[in-house]
Order: C-alpha cells, then sequence, then structure tokens
C-alpha cells in the first residue's frame, strides 16, 4: 500500500506531502504472539475507553476500537469513498425517501449465531430509546421518519424495517443525500439483541458478553493495560485478515506510550509527547496527516457567567490562535479563525470555509492585540471591567497532547481580562462524562468529522444533541439547522447551515482554538494499513513484516 507522509514545518501551520519509507526507533515487537506462531499487532490509541458500546461511544478512542469489532452496513474504503459491508448492494428510490439495504448471505455474529436484517432494526431502534441516551442518536437518525416519536420512547414508530432476513428498509422525512456515510458509521454498528437483554449495560465490559460482526472479536481487557481482540472467524471477509490478534495497549501519558514504542512492547502509538516532536520532525516512522475537525473550548452556558454572549465572546478573543498552533502545537496544528475548518464540503461540493462569512475568517488572527482590546471592552461592556466582579473559574481537561500547556496559556491569556483560573486535569474515563453531563466551568473539548457534511459538526450545538456538552441553546440557531435538514434544495441547504455558523460564532456559542491533524509513530513492519480524514487507523487488513 502506498503510504502518505506528511512533514510538520515548526515554523507554519502548512503540511506538506512526503512518501514515507525506512525506518527510525523501529521496534522488535509481537516477540511473544511471533514464538506461538502468531501475529499480533499491539497498537496504542488512548486511555481505557468511557464506554466501547457503539450506541454510546462519542470519543475518537473508542471508535477506533469499535471500527476493528463491528462492521456496519457499508464501510469507507481507502480512498474514501462508500463501500459494501454488511450490505452487498444498496439503492436510493427515486425520490431519495427510501434507502434500501441488501445483505450478505451468511452473516453471523462472532458467537457463530446468525446475524439478519432485524438485527440492524433492533439495533438502530436501541438507539433512539431514552433509556439508553446515545449522545449520537439525533445526529444519525432524527432524518429517518418517525425519529420524534421514537426518541420519546415509541420505538416502533422509527421508520426502519426488515421485510426479509436480508433486507433493510430505511423511510426518510425529506432525502438526505449523506445518509449512506451515517449507515457506515460505528453509532449504527448491529449489536445482539439476546447478549444486551441478558446482560443489560454490562454486556459492553467483558470478552465474555461482547459479541460483534466485525474482522475481530474481544477476547481479553485487563483494565488499564489493554485490549485484544482475535480475528473473528465468522467474518464474511476473514481470508483477508492477515492479523491473528490485534491489542490496544491502554495508555494515558504520552511519555509512557513513547516508551512502549521505543522498547518494542508496541509498534503504533497515537499519543506521541509533544517534547519529542522537534526531534521526530523528518523521520520515517513519524507520520503528520490532515483530519477534518476543531479543536475547542466549551463555556458552560449553564453557568450565570456565561450566559452573556459578550463574555463568551471576549473569552474567545482573548486566545492568541497563532501563539497556541504555531508555539504551543509546534505547527502540528493550524489556528482557527472559523468553526468549520477545511475538508467541510458544501452542497455544491466546494469547501464550505471557503463560502463562510464572505470568505473571510471570523477572527482575524494576524489582528491578535487588535482582538485583545475588544476583548477587554466586552467584558466592561458585560459589567465586569477588568474583570472586577467575574467569579474564579476552573479549567477541566484531561492529561495528553497540548492539553495541559494549552490550559496553562489559557491562565495567562484571560488572566488578561483580570480572570482568575484554576486547571483540573481529570482522566479520560471520567472526562467526557463530566463534560456532557456539565459538571464544569470551561472544558477542553474538540470534535473530528465522520463524515464531511457540514451538518456533522454543526448539529453538535443544537439545543437538544446529545453532544452538546457547552449546553449553547440559541432559538435562531436551531431554527437555521431545522430548515437545513428539511430543505431539499441545495442552494437553501447551503445558506442555512452558513447562516447557523454566522449565528454560531457571533454568539460564541463554542470557542474555536485550531484545525486538526493526526500524528503519529509507525513501524515500518506494519504494512496495508492506511488512516482517514475522520481520524481513524484501518488495521484490519494490516500486515506484520520482517
Amino acid at each position: 500500500m502506498r503510504k502518505k507522509l506528511l512533514a510538520v514545518l515548526l515554523a507554519a501551520a502548512m503540511v506538506f506531502s512526503l512518501a514515507a519509507c525506512g525506518s527510525s526507533g523501529s521496534s522488535e515487537s509481537n516477540t511473544a504472539a511471533e514464538a506461538a506462531g502468531e501475529k499480533e499487532l499491539k497498537v496504542q490509541v488512548g486511555p481505557n475507553p468511557e464506554t466501547i458500546d457503539p450506541a454510546l461511544n462519542s470519543a475518537v478512542d473508542g471508535g477506533n476500537m469499535l471500527l476493528h469489532a463491528f462492521e456496519c452496513l457499508l464501510t469507507v474504503g481507502e480512498d474514501g469513498t462508500l463501500q459494501e459491508g454488511c450490505a452487498k448492494t444498496w439503492e436510493t428510490s427515486e425520490d431519495g425517501l427510501t434507502w434500501t439495504f441488501h445483505l450478505r448471505d451468511g452473516l453471523k455474529w462472532s458467537d457463530g449465531t446468525d446475524l439478519t436484517a432485524e438485527d440492524f432494526v433492533y439495533s438502530w431502534k436501541r438507539v433512539c430509546d431514552p433509556a439508553v441516551a446515545a449522545p449520537y442518536a439525533e445526529t444519525v437518525l432524527s432524518m429517518v421518519k418517525g425519529y420524534d416519536e421514537a426518541i420519546e420512547g415509541n420505538l416502533d414508530a422509527l421508520a426502519v424495517t426488515a421485510p426479509d432476513a436480508n433486507t433493510v428498509v430505511v423511510e426518510m422525512k425529506a432525502p438526505c443525500t449523506f445518509f449512506g456515510s451515517l449507515a457506515a458509521f460505528a453509532t449504527l454498528s448491529p449489536v445482539q439483541k439476546a447478549t444486551i437483554e441478558a446482560n443489560g449495560d454490562a454486556w459492553a465490559t467483558a470478552p465474555e458478553t461482547y459479541v460483534s460482526n466485525g474482522p475481530f472479536y474481544m477476547t481479553e481487557w485487563e483494565q488499564g493495560s489493554h485490549i485484544t481482540f482475535s480475528k473473528n472467524p465468522y467474518y464474511w471477509n476473514a481470508d483477508a485478515i492477515k492479523l491473528d490478534k490485534l491489542t490496544f495497549a491502554l495508555i494515558e501519558d504520552s511519555n509512557a506510550a513513547y516508551s512502549a514504542y521505543q522498547t518494542g512492547e508496541v509498534s503504533f502509538i497515537k499519543d506521541v509527547p509533544t517534547e519529542e516532536i522537534p526531534s521526530l520532525t523528518g523521520a520515517d516512522d513519524f507520520y503528520v496527516d490532515p483530519i477534518i475537525g476543531t479543536y475547542y473550548i466549551n463555556l458552560n452556558c449553564n453557568k450565570e457567567e456565561f450566559k452573556d454572549a459578550k463574555v463568551r465572546k471576549a473569552f474567545s478573543l482573548a486566545i492568541d490562535r497563532n501563539y497556541v498552533a504555531g508555539t504551543i502545537m509546534q505547527g502540528t496544528y493550524s489556528a482557527a479563525g472559523n468553526f468549520m475548518g477545511p475538508g467541510w464540503i458544501d452542497t455544491d461540493g466546494s469547501q464550505f470555509i471557503e463560502n463562510s462569512n464572505g470568505g473571510k475568517p471570523y477572527i482575524d488572527n494576524d489582528k491578535y492585540e487588535a482582538n485583545l482590546e475588544e476583548a477587554k471592552k466586552l467584558m466592561a461592556e458585560a459589567g465586569y471591567p477588568d474583570g472586577k466582579g467575574f467569579p474564579k473559574i476552573t479549567y477541566t481537561t484531561n492529561d495528553s497532547g497540548y492539553h495541559n500547556a494549552v490550559a496553562e496559556y489559557l491562565q495567562q491569556a484571560w488572566g488578561q481580562l483580570g480572570v482568575e483560573m484554576d486547571v483540573n486535569v481529570v482522566e479520560w474515563a471520567s472526562f467526557t462524562p463530566m463534560r456532557r453531563n456539565g459538571e464544569y466551568d470551561a472544558a477542553r473539548n474538540g470534535w473530528v468529522g465522520d463524515y464531511s457534511d457540514p451538518s456533522n459538526m454543526l448539529d453538535l450545538l443544537y439545543s437538544t444533541n446529545g453532544n452538546n456538552d457547552g449546553k449553547f441553546n440559541n432559538a435562531e440557531y436551531d431554527k437555521a439547522m431545522e430548515e437545513s435538514r428539511k430543505t431539499v434544495d441545495p442552494t437553501e441547504r447551503s445558506a442555512a447551515l452558513h447562516k447557523a455558523e454566522d449565528i454560531l460564532m457571533e454568539e460564541a456559542g463554542c470557542i474555536p482554538v485550531a484545525y486538526y491533524n493526526d500524528f503519529w509513530l509507525q513501524s515500518p513492519k506494519i504494512k496495508g494499513m492506511w488512516h482517514s480524514a475522520y481520524g481513524y487507523w484501518y488495521f484490519m487488513y494490516a500486515d506484520i513484516e520482517e
């Protein structure tokens, strides 16, 4: 497979394409497995996940694991195109209101029992179940007829049916051109009804009950240490799977991950220590690849001090994004002037960012001094001149990547407004539920696209969205997003989506800081894997070569 290496220029936030080959600091990993005649690939994509229940996961690390344990109706290929998964073929009706998926013959669960179209019907209705509270429910199924009734508890209202064991039919409220991408998204993976009914929420916490349908199935989970998946002999394409085992090392500290890579304990790490990046730049095993997504900050809009948009906007303008991206993040990210960065596709096929705000960024990052003065003025207008009367706040983050360094910078940046701030560092498994539950003042956040339609990220700020961690609630914003959902005219839909971003940036519903790139270390022994623009690594068809 041709690999793509994008070298980092530390003095700028630009990324250039280079060819990848050779080795630097590669490992003698997998020796125990090799001695036993097995091919085991050990990788690090994050710490102990909050959840690996497809309906509940909303994190990239969990998503990377789900990608290998489950398979949806459709999949995403190396070139980014939709490809067959459990569905061998699919078609859309002429009016765009009915999607029909035809399953492969002989699909099985990892326990050897039959997987049928009814499993998809059950699984998709489960995503709508208010008792499950799936954070992605609105994003992935709100366009389906009957969703509004289903999310209130009438699950049978959801227009997803199985006329026979090999056919799934989905009826839409209105045409949704990107629904194929949703049919390939992990939240809509099939899950086994009997297993969940027998084990409740605990089904996704132990190998004995973690029944899946993808290339691998779970065989071991040692909390805080590793999760091991073994090749699934019942997977329809098992002959193409070369690895016997895929082990995810659950390492939260980037220095520990780097040490594991250097000693050969793992052959791939996602969390590279930021202090090592200058020495790694240009190395054959150091990769940087752009993804569609934005690193941003939530200010809890339910907190009295953040209910005023002037305050939120002041906090946003006080940040020197060029410094954050170019110096703190060492040029591995790009300074964000919009919420929606590069890679999101408008309804006419152009880049969404090119059509936003008249083609200009909402925040001019080259005029930081003027931005800071405007921030101070806004704080005074909100009743907090030089920060007087503003309560001390806490910024909550997890401990990986640049998060701590950014938090320390924010103490200084917001200190210029007279704001006092403490930093609360929380382990990853606790951080995401805290943020989702609104148990914070200000918090680090970020989003990597699941598909390239702008609604995927703009929906996050819709008032009732399960991933609206900042609790932003704006009637005009909701109205614009609703218009984007119901119109069938691409020009009108584009206008509605751009209006939503206009409102979001004016109201500072969240604070965009930088556009993401992924960077990682990968042994040259790994062949046949790839990385997608959605922040996923596809290890399922990888091989290990000496």
